[in-house]
């Protein structure tokens, strides 16, 4: 099967298998999922949850979080990867928003990348998710599932390089939610280890490149 082919049937079997799918990280506004984008990083969506709403509830908007300082921020989020520098970045990010924002997430990837704590990643989940664009965020997960079915070249070796590659084969109407079908298959099937392969609609179809999909820095 070709690359081409494989890519079509594949979107043909992911949405088929999961017709609605979206974000598992909890929020109540668009500030709210930027906070646990920026909080999820090298950390599990599940941790991340179990730390938003406590945290939430004492700064749920940008005028809150901008009031306070690091060290009020980060009690409420002690238990994520990297506490003190994400607890800075929240601050940060908050101030900016108010200072040239109006205390709104902008959709614009540019303005995104701005803020502090925001890389390509996190902006191009904010405007999939936010905003409904053709953006192709690509985490460990997606990395690994998008070498391993074959949809990129062993070349492919950056996040940057597998986004360019997704983006050009599958249609902008179904980029937002390819990147969680992937994004999923890979946390619950395709996992980094010991892959489930038996329960994978997809096994009949995957050339099963292991070598070479697992990102490292």
């Amino acid at each position: 099967m070709g690359r081409e082919e494989r890519y079509k049937e594949m979107i043909k079997r992911f949405r088929e298998q999961m017709p609605k799918v979206n974000t598992e990280l909890e929020y109540g506004s668009v500030f709210q999922l930027l906070v646990a984008v920026i909080l999820s990083a090298q950390c599990t969506d599940k941790r991340v949850n179990q730390v938003t709403p406590v945290l939430f509830s004492h700064y749920p908007d940008a005028v809150s979080m901008a009031a306070a300082e690091p060290a009020d921020v980060l009690p409420y989020m002690s238990s994520v990867s990297y506490p003190n520098a994400k607890a800075a970045h929240l601050v940060a990010m908050a101030r900016m928003l108010l200072s040239e924002h109006e205390g709104e997430v902008p959709s614009d990837m540019k303005q995104l990348l701005s803020l502090p704590g925001v890389g390509r990643k996190t902006a191009n989940v904010i405007q999939a998710v936010a905003f409904g664009q053709a953006t192709m965020a690509v985490d460990t997960h997606v990395y690994r599932v998008a070498h391993r079915l074959g949809l990129v070249n062993k070349s492919d070796n950056t996040p940057l390089k597998v986004e360019y590659q997704l983006v050009k084969h599958i249609s902008a109407e179904d980029v937002p939610h390819a990147h969680h079908w992937l994004l999923l298959h890979g946390r619950y099937v395709c996992t980094s280890r010991n892959p489930h392969c038996t329960q994978c609609f997809l096994a009949d179809i995957c050339p099963k490149q292991i070598e070479g999909s697992k990102l490292r820095s």
